[in-house]
C-alpha cells in the first residue's frame, strides 16, 4: 500500500491516495503525446475508491467513454479515465508532491516513441535556460 498527494501548478486541485497501485508507467503512445504536449507520459494507475480530490476538475472526453481530467483554473493535465479500465484511474506522476520520488517499473507502446529522446545524454545540458529571454514587447 502507498500513501501519495498531489496537485495542480496553481494548487486549486489536489489529490491523495491510500492503496495499492495498478500500474506505474512511462507512455509512449500517440494519444498521451497529443493530450500532454509532450513526448512521454508518466503515470499511477489508482483505483478511483481510494483516491482523493478536492478543487474544480474540467473534463474532456478525447474519445467516447475516454476522459482527461485538469484544473478549471490552471490547466494542468491531472488524469486519464476510459471505460476500457473502469477499476482504475491514471494520475499522472508530475502531479506528485515530490515527481522525483515516481519510479515507473514499465514503459508502453514503444513503436511511438519519438527518436529524439535517444540523443539526449548526447546533448549540452543547463541548470536553467542558455539565453537570457528576449525584452521583446511581442512577448506575452
Amino acid at each position: 500500500m502507498v500513501h501519495l498527494t498531489g496537485n495542480c501548478m496553481c494548487g486549486a486541485v489536489a489529490w491523495t491516495y491510500s492503496g495499492a497501485l495498478t500500474r506505474n508507467l512511462v507512455c509512449h503512445c500517440a494519444d498521451c503525446q497529443r493530450a500532454t504536449s509532450s513526448p512521454v507520459t508518466a503515470f499511477l494507475g489508482m483505483k478511483p475508491e481510494h483516491l482523493n480530490w478536492t478543487g474544480e476538475i474540467v473534463h474532456y472526453e478525447s474519445t467516447p467513454g475516454t476522459f482527461r481530467g485538469f484544473c478549471s483554473s490552471c490547466g494542468t493535465r491531472l488524469y486519464f479515465r476510459s471505460r476500457k479500465w473502469p477499476l482504475e484511474i491514471h494520475v499522472h506522476a508530475a502531479t506528485m508532491t515530490d515527481p522525483g520520488e515516481y519510479q515507473p517499473d514499465a514503459q508502453v507502446f514503444m513503436r511511438s516513441r519519438v527518436k529524439w529522446l535517444d540523443r539526449l545524454q548526447s546533448l549540452p545540458a543547463h541548470q536553467g535556460f542558455q539565453q537570457a529571454p528576449s525584452n521583446s514587447a511581442d512577448t506575452p
